[in-house]
């Protein structure tokens, strides 16, 4: 069956059309699949210094076309400009890294044969899976789903991504400008569009493996959808990020806390599945913390964002003289303003503080920056991903209070330490069952290509970015090479039973004394 009928693209900011896009089917899936599967032959001619050289052609085509590419990102999110094109800046340096060092990663390699197989050549190499499906989300819609398909192609494999119907026209250009920059390998990555069931038929199309980024709701239904055909999967499923403050901070170590919080808690109108929304801070420093969080929220507000040439000046008013240039913008998903307001309200009636903002800070399209103190743990907004710009400040007894209430939470994606000790943040960090943790810094390993990004629990599983995300799109193939016959060979029935125990026994003794 084809796809049917077709989608618009709106602006969260306005609710204006940008513009329309096909409803792809099951059979345009299976054409895009099997075009990438036909042109991952080439890409596999190529080697690895062929695929090295054509994968840096593409990233310095979205350096170059950064503006372009940024100015997508903000239409169809409503985010500032400088916040997209720091977003495609941090997919470039991944693009860079996994393009410079799959070789490294995947290429073959000797392995220690052990004792009892000197007579083995042991080598291990990876392979590509063939041919993956992204899924991707519309929150960071370059940087998370390229996490998947630069390391992807890196590996070897060709791909077919699903942009989130919220943010298609970003994923068609960018497998407009590959097939632009690198025509030789057209076909190997290309994008289709739709809603949910596009993602579905992606996902049962027969592709070798999805990544996919969303709710955990959402993750369940394509791990069921891959289940059917045992296709593997790597899910990111969203946060409850926590950061811990150590009562060990002075002022100045306080103040970088707060900014960190607050840009972690409201950058991208706090939609970022690693962004700050539960603080524990040691009891002697809540109250300190609790007003320079305030006081740096105050300076913080959402507002309409320009694209192109209106970017803001120097000195923070708007290109065209009409004030002071928002710091963030609308929610991009309409139905995450009730989350938000619902949050909210449930926190409150449960005795919350309101430190700064409420109830009146949720004005469609757009929500102001809210700080809530003495939350109930049991509340939603401190169970449930919120999703918006609203952090809740809590107290607790010590560090090791805090990395409890931390770890109570079913999510276990990011996380941040501040304390007045690095060696005692780093400890900290240790103990949390985060996938990912930044000590002095909140979300200091996004930027960072060799670390693995991912988690566990509802933030779903599997790693993309760094050796294990290079790793995750190949499937590791175990080579032995006969060099020469082995004094006592026990793979043969010609050796006689008597030597071949003999063998077995001394190797039993001589583990049995190591």
């Amino acid at each position: 069956m084809t796809g049917t009928g077709r989608f618009a693209s709106l602006s969260p900011a306005t609710g204006q059309q940008l513009a329309e896009y096909p409803v792809h089917g099951p059979e345009e899936i299976a054409d895009a699949v099997g075009g990438a599967r036909e042109a991952a032959k080439g890409w596999a001619r190529a080697g690895w210094k062929g695929r090295k050289a054509a994968l840096l052609t593409f990233k310095r085509a979205l350096a170059a076309r950064m503006g372009e590419v940024a100015e997508t990102v903000t239409a169809e999110t409503g985010k500032p400009d400088h916040d997209a094109r720091t977003e495609v800046l941090l997919a470039v340096i991944h693009l860079d890294w996994a393009a410079r060092h799959a070789r490294r990663v995947l290429g073959r390699r000797r392995v220690p044969s052990g004792l009892l197989s000197t007579h083995q050549r042991s080598l291990l190499a990876y392979r590509p899976l063939g041919v993956i499906g992204v899924i991707g989300p519309w929150n960071y819609p370059v940087y998370t789903p390229m996490g998947s398909i630069g390391y992807a192609l890196a590996a070897g494999n060709g791909v077919v991504f699903k942009p989130s119907e919220l943010t298609p026209g970003v994923g068609v250009l960018l497998a407009r400008i590959w097939a632009e920059t690198v025509p030789e390998h057209a076909g190997l990555f290309s994008a289709v569009t739709g809603e949910g069931r596009t993602g579905d038929a992606l996902a049962r199309s027969g592709v070798d493996k999805v990544a996919f980024t969303g709710s955990p709701g959402t993750a369940r239904k394509v791990a069921a959808a891959c289940a059917e055909s045992l296709t593997p999967l790597t899910a990111e499923g969203g946060g409850k990020d926590a950061v811990l403050v150590g009562g060990d901070l002075d002022g100045p170590g306080l103040d970088r806390a707060a900014e960190a919080i607050v840009w972690g808690a409201v950058s991208n109108a706090g939609q970022t599945c690693t962004g700050v929304e539960r603080v524990y801070a040691v009891e002697s420093v809540h109250e300190d913390l609790c007003r320079r969080v305030v006081r740096r929220a105050a300076q913080v507000s959402a507002g309409p964002q320009q694209s192109g040439h209106g970017q803001p000046d120097a000195d923070g008013t708007d290109a065209d003289g009409s004030g002071r240039a928002a710091d963030y913008g609308p929610m991009t998903l309409p139905s995450q303003l009730d989350t938000v307001e619902r949050h909210l309200k449930d926190a409150v009636a449960a005795g919350a503080r309101v430190l700064h903002g409420g109830p009146e800070s949720v004005s469609a399209p757009y929500v102001q920056p809210v700080v809530l103190a003495d939350v109930p743990e049991d509340a939603a907004v401190m169970r449930e991903e919120t999703f918006g710009p609203l952090v809740a400040v809590n107290s607790v007894r010590d560090l090791e209070e805090a990395v409890e209430r931390a770890d109570a939470s079913p999510y276990a994606l990011g996380a941040a330490v501040f304390t007045g000790s690095f060696r005692a943040g780093r400890a900290a960090a240790e103990q949390l069952r985060a996938g990912m943790v930044s000590v002095g810094s909140v979300l200091g390993y996004a930027a960072v290509p060799s670390l693995p990004f991912g988690g566990s629990g509802e933030s779903g599983y599997g790693r993309v970015h760094g050796e294990e995300g290079l790793r995750g799109f190949a499937a590791p193939q175990a080579i032995t090479v006969r060099r020469f016959s082995p004094p006592v060979d026990l793979t043969s029935y010609a050796t006689p039973r008597a030597k071949a125990a003999r063998t077995v026994e001394l190797a039993r003794r001589f583990h049995a004394r190591m």
